[in-house]
């Protein structure tokens, strides 16, 4: 038994030892971060192991308004059974720019952060949007080897700004989140995410069809950073944050202290409230409190189809329709979702710890529909 125990032991140091000489060394990161807390993937509190680079609070906080009828309606039993169920951690529901409702459950509230996930691929692309609007980017046909002349493939001279926000950049990259051993993976734990992601080569023809990729994100961040000379914190933070009154800090983790480059397609660690500020901008089509943040052509053509009718994804939003209404959302692993309902004029956020329910359309889950349905039940009361 003794000698077995051993020789377990030197089998696994010789396997960790093998991974760190490795191209996959970044794996002994996501052990110790993620494997040996019990996870199997990314998780909602996962910022506190990582380096961030902090957002702060606004210089002029602008609280949201309560609705005269804020929480007097009683949750649904089956709702709440719903949520306790698929791990929500916070429900909100705002009609007509006021909070009607919000929730919170497993010890969250108000000002606690959980980690954005994908939904921070909307705010990248609002940033886009805010730097075409300054000019530090020409437009959406800007070409990416203006910033990056060393991107690489077959299709590279072709690759264009806002191929990476409509998700048909042609960049060769398998979205995974569970592999070990793949890109978006390793582009959680490396060292340089920005020397990952030029790696990856553009080997179809972009603009040609929808393919979601967390790498395309993740170089737009980069050109957005190069463009404006500014990291994507401090940028969000001038563009939107102070201005949008944000009444909390936001984290937003980075590769390491060494490159100090943003996670671009995930990872802005938040709350339910301030995520839902964004939902309330596009909606008012880039404004707030009657000041121009977006381009109202932008935050329009970022709301609507890019390819077809049928298609589900305009310029880093969702797009969906549902008993007739039209569906936008932010959306991000395990179930985060900033959902928009315009012709109603609501938002609803929910944030948790896992998705429910299987596919109903080509990228929705059950669930989402589940949330829409009791929103609008709640709002009608």
């Amino acid at each position: 038994m003794k000698i077995f125990f051993n020789s377990f032991i030197f089998l696994v140091l010789v396997c960790f030892g093998l991974l760190y000489i490795s191209k996959y060394n970044y794996i002994l990161e996501g052990v110790s971060k993620i494997y040996l807390k019990g996870y199997t993937t990314a998780y909602l509190d996962d910022y506190k192991t990582f380096e961030n680079r902090e957002i702060p609070i606004s210089q002029n906080p602008n609280p949201w308004n309560l609705h005269v009828n804020y929480n007097h309606t009683e949750i649904p039993k089956d709702f709440e059974s719903y949520n306790k169920k698929s791990g929500t951690v916070a429900f909100l529901v705002i009609k007509n720019d006021s909070i009607l409702f919000e929730k919170y459950y497993n010890g969250y509230g108000i000002k606690s952060m959980s980690n954005s996930f994908s939904m921070a691929k909307s705010i990248v692309s609002a940033l886009l949007g805010k730097s075409i609007m300054q000019g530090h980017i020409k437009g959406l046909d800007q070409k990416v080897k203006d910033f990056f002349p060393e991107i690489k493939g077959e299709f590279a001279d072709k690759l264009e700004v806002g191929h990476l926000s409509n998700m048909s950049s042609g960049m060769v990259w398998k979205e995974d989140y569970f592999n070990p051993f793949e890109v978006t993976a390793s582009a959680y734990f490396v060292e340089d995410i920005s020397k990952l992601i030029l790696n990856q080569p553009i080997k179809y023809k972009p603009g040609k069809e929808f393919k979601y990729k967390s790498g395309a994100t993740q170089l737009l961040g980069m050109v957005i950073s190069k463009a404006t000379g500014k990291n994507l914190s401090d940028y969000l933070y001038e563009s939107f944050w102070n201005p949008m009154g944000f009444e909390n800090k936001a984290l937003w983790q980075i590769d390491s202290e060494k490159f100090g480059m943003e996670k671009a397609y995930c990872c802005i660690a938040s709350n339910a409230r301030d995520f839902a500020r964004f939902g309330k901008l596009y909606k008012n089509f880039g404004k707030w409190n009657n000041k121009v943040l977006l381009d109202s052509t932008f935050v329009n053509k970022s709301l609507n189809p890019v390819f077809d009718e049928e298609s589900e994804y305009g310029y880093g939003w969702w797009i969906d329709n549902y008993k007739n209404q039209k569906i936008l959302l932010m959306r991000g692993h395990l179930g985060q979702y900033v959902i928009l309902l315009p012709e109603k004029n609501l938002i609803f956020v929910r944030l948790g710890q896992q998705k429910e329910g299987k596919k109903v359309k080509k990228s929705f889950t059950e669930d989402i529909y589940a949330y829409i349905d009791f929103g609008i039940e709640i709002a009608k009361k």
